[in-house]
């Protein structure tokens, strides 16, 4: 695969990763041994970052969009995350509750499916009664 493949699946900021890794090819075997075993490196970028932008929402706690509304266009490091999450600025908190209440929308949408769902398969009479 790709690098740029590879780097999305482990969670990296391709242009932090070394050079033969950014500009060779990464097998699934050598992908599977990354992840199982990960060397030094990919320690360290995990651990301290740059990180990707989806890891940076993720760690903030809100979506690639409101790192867009935040005006965070740049891949930040862990203490640069820590900092925020310490002092979130007002756009930062905005988002996080905005975050909260899709996640709480989402929960009320799949328990009321479910609901709907076990309310179907528990029968409900009105068969055809030969």
């Amino acid at each position: 695969m790709k690098p740029e493949t590879a780097a999305k699946k482990l969670g990296i900021l391709l242009e932090s990763a070394p050079e033969d890794f950014r500009e060779g090819v990464v097998t699934r075997d050598e992908l599977n041994a990354l992840l199982a075993d990960p060397p030094e490196w990919l320690q360290v970028l995990r651990r301290e970052g740059p990180h990707p932008r989806t890891v940076v929402a993720a760690k903030l706690g809100i979506s690639n969009s409101g790192l867009a509304r935040g005006g965070i266009t740049e891949p930040l490091t862990t203490a640069e995350i820590k900092a925020l999450l310490v002092a979130p600025p007002q756009w930062l908190v905005q988002e996080r509750a905005t975050q909260a209440a899709v996640r709480a929308e989402k929960i009320r949408v799949a328990e009321r499916d479910a609901e709907r769902t076990a309310r179907q398969a528990g029968g409900g009479g009105g068969g055809a009664g030969v």
